[in-house]
């Protein structure tokens, strides 16, 4: 098919697309980076108390404009969009994320100029796709792409079986509203983009008869990808008897996954490695996690609680493992293609892993209980010749497969059969 000419794109993210601090910052940004070498891009983003302004214009390098909104968040909104959920049946986090401040900004720039395509990153900026879709000029309306990164619902129904009885109903009831949802976001926009294979099947499960082939014909799975440039360090000899989990605190996979490591897996590492010492590094970790550094800790002096860490370098050059102990996700784990870029052998658990080009043994271990993590562990920080294999292994799958140069060229097709 012939490459259409260059196009006008309405950008929509939840999170400031740089600096590149989590999944989806790195997964918004690349894609823009890529579609800004081609088409003329305006980005229209939330943005938190703590984005920089210098990191704003730095996007504009890349953008026709950079448009930015000032998410409002409390505890009132958050309670106020429960309960409008129990009556509309869409989900509270859609709810809460419905700000008049986006709504104005969207219906000013559509009237202003006229767009090809609205991108929408995360499944919570669909709504406004739809919105300023419906609010742009009758006579051409812009095609709809929503970039959902994962199949949201899944997450939010395995993490319930992790919660309480009174929270896990409620995860449970916005999974159940989130499945409703989310088919219905699939039968309304043009295009569908995923990050993982399995989450474009887990959306298809959502659907029946011959609607499934429709829906299907309309998903791509492209992965998150990253920018692999050098190579890792593997000067073994400078490292400690230290363990490394990097990731946003507050997010409860994380949570749970650094407390069930702590718990029931880091006291059978101590047992043949005394001096081993974890050091748990994200941003606004929750007193139960920090209570692991207390001293009334049964692991007291074993683990580090450091909070957000702007430049993680030092603590990757000390580490010799580092673990993603996780149980409930979805979508794909960034921090695995970070630690092969960092060069250092991961070990995680099989969900930890899911949606990537994993090969246990090879270029990465995987474990799902106690003692065989344990074990795994020790394996790594034990035998330089294994972590040496992990390592390279894990900096070449990276190269191959997940460099956003490469990788992403698949957007070039997708735009063209939308606009087409």
């Amino acid at each position: 098919m012939p490459k259409t000419e260059s196009l006008d794109i309405l950008f929509l993210t939840q999170v400031l697309p740089f600096p590149l601090v989590g999944g989806p910052k790195i997964r918004a940004y690349y894609m823009l980076r890529y579609l800004a070498k081609r088409h003329r891009v305006t980005l229209i983003s939330f943005v938190r108390p703590s984005d920089n302004p210098a990191d704003i214009g730095y996007l504009k390098q890349y953008c026709e404009e950079v448009v930015t909104v000032p998410i409002q968040r409390s505890i009132s909104q958050n309670v106020s969009a429960m309960v409008s959920s129990l009556w509309s049946g869409e989900p509270a986090v859609i709810r809460r994320d419905w700000q008049k401040g986006m709504v104005k900004q969207l219906e000013c720039l559509v009237q202003e100029k006229q767009f090809d395509v609205i991108h929408a990153d995360q499944t919570s900026m669909a709504q406004y796709g739809l919105y300023a879709f419906s609010c742009s000029k009758p006579n051409n309306k812009p095609r709809l792409l929503l970039d959902e990164h994962n199949a949201l619902f899944q997450f939010v129904e395995r993490q319930a079986k992790y919660e309480r009885p009174i929270s896990a109903f409620i995860w449970r009831r916005e999974g159940r509203c989130l499945a409703r949802y989310e088919a219905d976001l699939c039968r309304k926009f043009d295009h569908i983009l995923t990050v993982t294979g399995q989450d474009k099947n887990t959306l298809l499960n959502l659907f029946l008869g011959s609607e499934i082939d429709l829906i299907s014909s309309k998903i791509s799975s492209i992965p998150i990808c990253v920018e692999p440039d050098g190579a890792p360090p593997t000067n073994l000899q400078t490292k400690q008897n230290q363990i490394l989990h990097l990731g946003t605190m507050f997010w409860p996979p994380n949570r749970d996954g650094v407390l069930w490591f702590a718990n029931s897996v880091l006291p059978l590492i101590m047992a043949q490695i005394p001096d081993v010492n974890f050091v748990v590094a994200g941003m606004d970790p929750p007193p139960s996690v920090q209570s692991l550094s207390s001293l009334e800790s049964p692991i007291f002096g074993h683990v580090e609680v450091k909070g957000f860490v702007a430049d993680p370098e030092s603590l990757i050059d000390k580490s010799k493992v580092f673990v993603v102990p996780v149980h409930a996700a979805g979508g794909m784990r960034v921090k695995i293609l970070k630690a092969w870029q960092w060069g250092i052998p991961i070990v995680s658990t099989t969900i930890g892993a899911e949606g990537i080009a994993t090969e246990h043994g090879q270029n990465i271990l995987l474990a799902d209980d106690p003692i065989e993590f344990s074990e795994a562990v020790v394996g790594v920080m034990t035998d330089d010749r294994l972590a040496s294999r992990l390592i390279n292994n894990g900096w070449a799958s990276v190269v191959a497969k997940y460099d956003w140069r490469k990788v992403y060229t698949q957007l070039d097709d997708i735009y063209d059969k939308l606009v087409a």
